[in-house]
This record gives structure tokens, C-alpha cells and sequence, in this order.
């Protein structure tokens, strides 16, 4: 693994996604940065961090021809394995709100945003950022944020998470590359947020409604149970959880 770390960016992803053509970029590249200006998260979102208390770095992973079908895959996997890893360190309540936000009970604890590289029918590479709240004590107007160290009591080193937490991901993104997704989708859906919990959404047009969280597709859609008790699938872009 080769860490490269930057003082200011504006994006680690957009730092490896410049370089990705680079047939000499490792593949088990970690880009971190003490400070992000243009940080983000899901559908455009923006990501605080602070620097010193919390951790913002990509992972570049480069594929031997994994088939598209196969994406929703990569989600899982990372998601996975971040849990993982956030569980050895004692963090209490660890799931993963749909689709990759990591929580600790209610609040959040880290956010994802996988950028996938397509050539033909097959995922040729994959950018992962990660935004993690380590050390910090406090989130102003963030109440659904959390950081390890509010989580459990502990004071963590910056440098043996971030060694830990893209050792976790890039040696599952091996298996995955191996082929070995058998179960994957499974253990992903036991550690849903809110699974079969009535839970409120909004859809892309303001209505709110009632549906309970049964699973997800093959192809990464949320499937909720809504009120006529029919099983229905949404994309990311279609749907927010409130809470």
C-alpha cells in the first residue's frame, strides 16, 4: 500500500481520478489530505472535517475485469469492511445506513462516494473517498453526527485508523476482484440501518411516506415495504431516509 498525503486539495478523489490513467499509479494508492475545500459526499453533499480530529483520503483500486453487473458489489464490500473494522475498535452500534453511510446507533460516524471507472462491460477501476469522524468533540448544527471518540470513550490514533481502515478495504476489493461474492449481499443486509423498522422517507417529489426496509437488489436498489405491502425498488437518487 503507497499513502501520499497532501497538506490542501480539493478533492482526493479528484486528485487519483486526474492521475487514474496513469498506467504507473499503484493500485493500492491512499491519497490523504489534512484538509479538503471541496469535499463531498453523496448527491453533491458537502463533507466537514476538521483537521487533526478527522480523516478524509480515497483509495484507488484498480480491476481485472470485474462485469458491471457486478458494481453494486463494490459498494457492499467497502461498506463491509469499514464496519469491520469499526467494530474491532469497539465502536458501539455499527450498521450501514443505505447506501454506504457508516452510523453508530442513530448518528452518523463516516461517509462514502465510490467513483467507478467503465470500459466496455467491465468496471476497470474504482476510486473510494472516505470521510471518517475520529477525534472530534463536537459537530456544530450536525446533530446527526457522531465520531469515534464520542462513540466509545477512546481517543484513537489518526494513523493507525486510516492504516487499518484501507488495509480493511483494499483486501476486500481483492477478494471481490477474485470473484468471491458469495454471501456478500447477505451479510451487507444484516447490518442495514432500520431494517424491518417502519421508517419515514421523502421521495424526489416531497411526498413522505411510511415504508420498512426489507433488503436490497442485485442491482443496489433499496427494497421497502410500503404501505399496500408491496415490495418496491428505489435508487439513491429517488428517495431519503428521515430520521
Amino acid at each position: 500500500m503507497k499513502i501520499i498525503k497532501l497538506n490542501a486539495i480539493d478533492s482526493t478523489n479528484t486528485y487519483l481520478k486526474n492521475r487514474s490513467r496513469d498506467v504507473s499509479l499503484r493500485e493500492d494508492t491512499v491519497v490523504v489530505a489534512e484538509m479538503q475545500t471541496q469535499g463531498r459526499g453523496q448527491m453533491g453533499s458537502k463533507w466537514h472535517s476538521k483537521i487533526g480530529q478527522s480523516l478524509t483520503f480515497s483509495v484507488f483500486k484498480r480491476f481485472q475485469g470485474l462485469p458491471i453487473r457486478n458494481q453494486p458489489m463494490i459498494t457492499f464490500t467497502v461498506s463491509l469492511a469499514i464496519c469491520n473494522v469499526l467494530q474491532k475498535l469497539q465502536i458501539p452500534g455499527v450498521s450501514i445506513k443505505w447506501p454506504n453511510d457508516i452510523m453508530s446507533y442513530q448518528q452518523k460516524l463516516c461517509g462514502i462516494l465510490i467513483e467507478n471507472q467503465l470500459e466496455g462491460a467491465t468496471v476497470t477501476a474504482s476510486i473510494i473517498g472516505i470521510g471518517l469522524n475520529v477525534n472530534e468533540t463536537e459537530f456544530e448544527k450536525l446533530p446527526q453526527a457522531t465520531s469515534l471518540r464520542l462513540a466509545s470513550g477512546i481517543i484513537f490514533n489518526l494513523e493507525e485508523v486510516l492504516h487499518l481502515v484501507s488495509e480493511a478495504v483494499l483486501l476486500q476489493l481483492e477478494e471481490l476482484d477474485a470473484g468471491k461474492v458469495h454471501g456478500l449481499k447477505e451479510s451487507y443486509e444484516a447490518v442495514l440501518f432500520r431494517k424491518n423498522k417502519v421508517t419515514s422517507f421523502q421521495d424526489n417529489k416531497g411526498m413522505q411516506f411510511n415504508g420498512i426496509i426489507k433488503g436490497v437488489a442485485d442491482t443496489g436498489e433499496l427494497l421497502l415495504e410500503i404501505e399496500d405491502e408491496s415490495l418496491q425498488k428505489y435508487e439513491l437518487k429517488q428517495l431519503k431516509m428521515l430520521f
